[in-house]
């Protein structure tokens, strides 16, 4: 096999995994909000789109594809939250989730009456939130597991287990931390300090800790196939093919 048919196929294999990821369509105006939303969500493995109104919401159906829509009602610009749910619902049966400070009855009626499967109002719980939307995604056949699947690497994160190719990997704890944060964003590219939050909680700790603990995590998953986790020079570490 040639160097760009190697790479041709590890593109596809790529576009194969990412495509089993749930994604999720949020359309909410607070940008803080709609930060830890993303935040949030991302963590727990799924993709996500965020949209701060209505204007780009067809388009991004077409090109994003979401499987799970959460909806702000009041949004400053293009369709409201119920205009979007209607036209979202004459196009496709993904689960709808409003998440608004609209908490009258007649604006829940009217929420599902367009099509919603579920209405939270602000403010909120975001493990519930979480709670909820695992919920529709579960019964809609888009289920959150425990174990994601990126490129040829199964990371079982209940069991804390690895395997690539079938093969076992054994990772220290810090290891695993790191390959899961990379893995849950997958070509995403972190920063030292980044990974430094996300895995040790503190940003100002020694750098070359991290260069250290990618440089065993890579030897490790070299030992069952090529390299994933690649260096952006200057700017961080990645997951990718």
């Amino acid at each position: 096999m040639s160097a760009e048919q190697s790479l041709t196929f590890e593109s596809r294999e790529y576009a194969a995994r990412m495509s089993q990821i749930p994604r999720i369509l949020v359309v909410e105006d607070d940008d803080a909000l709609r930060d830890a939303l993303v935040f949030a969500l991302r963590d727990e493995g799924v993709m996500v789109e965020a949209l701060p109104d209505g204007l780009r919401v067809e388009a991004c159906l077409d090109e994003f594809r979401p499987d799970l829509a959460v909806l702000d009602v009041r949004l400053p610009s293009g369709p409201d939250g119920f205009d979007l749910a209607r036209s979202i619902r004459r196009r496709s049966d993904m689960p709808i989730l409003f998440l608004t400070a609209a908490d009258s009855v007649e604006d829940r009626l009217v929420g599902f009456d367009a099509g919603a499967d579920d209405y939270v109002v602000k403010p909120f719980s975001m493990s519930e939130l979480l709670a909820r939307i695992k919920a529709l995604l579960r019964r809609s056949g888009r289920d959150l597991s425990s174990t994601r699947t990126v490129l040829d690497i199964e990371i079982d994160e209940g069991a804390r287990q690895v395997r690539r190719n079938g093969q076992p990997i054994e990772l220290t704890r810090t290891e695993f931390d790191l390959l899961t944060v990379l893995a849950r964003r997958p070509g995403q590219v972190f920063s030292k300090s980044r990974l430094l939050a996300l895995v040790w909680d503190y940003e100002h700790y020694d750098p070359n800790v991290v260069e250290v603990h990618i440089s065993a995590l890579r030897k490790k998953l070299e030992a069952a196939g090529p390299r994933v986790v690649q260096t952006v020079r200057g700017v961080g570490y990645v997951l990718r093919p």
